[in-house]
C-alpha cells in the first residue's frame, strides 16, 4: 500500500497523488515528497500541472477516439460518447446507454495496454458482464490481453503526471 498523509482539507492522499479539492477544480497545493513530507506548491507550480494535465487529457482523448475507432470495426457493438475522466479506481467503464468513459492517466502506459482497455469496454457493448463469453470476446480480438491486464494491475499506481514527469527528468518545482 501506498504511503499517504493528511492534507489541510482534513483527506489523505496517496504519496504520488495529486488530488482534486473536493467542490473545486482546482488542485491541492500540496504533494508529498518522497521522504512523506507535504511538499507546498506555488501557484505557478500548480497552474503549469493544471496546463499540463489539460494537455495530455486532450492527448488522452485523441489517442481513445482513434484506438476506439480501430477496434470497434472488430468488436461491433454502439456506443453514443466516449468521456474522459481522471477516476481514482477505474480504468474505463462502459455504460448501458453506450457511453464509453475512459481514465486520462492511460496515455502514461504502454500503448498496448491502453488499446487492453478499450477492447474490454468495447466488448461491453456486447456482453454487460465479466462472464466467459465476456472474455473470450476480448481474448478473440487481443489474445494477449492477460499480459496487459496484469500490467496493469502490477503499474497503474505509477500512471501518474508527476510519475511521468519524473521519467522525463521534468522538475515539478520550478525552482
Amino acid at each position: 500500500m501506498a504511503p499517504t498523509a493528511s492534507f489541510a482539507d482534513g483527506g489523505r492522499r496517496a504519496q504520488s497523488d495529486l488530488s482534486h479539492k473536493q467542490g473545486s477544480r482546482n488542485r491541492e497545493k500540496y504533494l508529498l515528497t518522497s521522504s512523506n513530507r507535504p511538499l507546498s506548491l506555488t501557484e505557478a507550480e500548480t497552474r503549469r500541472l493544471e496546463t499540463l494535465e489539460k494537455r495530455y487529457r486532450n492527448a488522452a482523448r485523441a489517442q481513445f477516439e482513434s484506438r476506439t475507432a480501430y477496434y470497434h470495426r472488430i468488436t461491433g457493438g454502439n456506443y453514443t460518447t466516449i468521456t474522459v475522466r481522471d477516476q481514482k479506481t477505474r480504468w474505463g467503464s462502459c455504460s448501458s446507454r453506450g457511453t464509453l468513459s475512459f481514465n486520462y492517466r492511460l496515455i502514461f502506459a504502454p500503448p498496448a495496454v491502453l488499446d487492453y482497455v478499450v477492447v474490454h469496454e468495447l466488448c461491453h457493448l456486447t456482453h454487460m458482464n465479466h462472464s466467459k463469453d465476456f472474455w473470450n470476446m476480448v481474448a478473440s480480438v487481443m489474445p494477449e490481453y492477460k499480459i496487459y491486464r496484469k500490467w496493469l494491475r502490477d503499474h497503474g499506481q505509477e500512471l501518474t503526471l508527476e510519475a511521468h514527469m519524473g521519467r522525463l527528468g521534468i522538475p515539478v518545482r520550478l525552482s
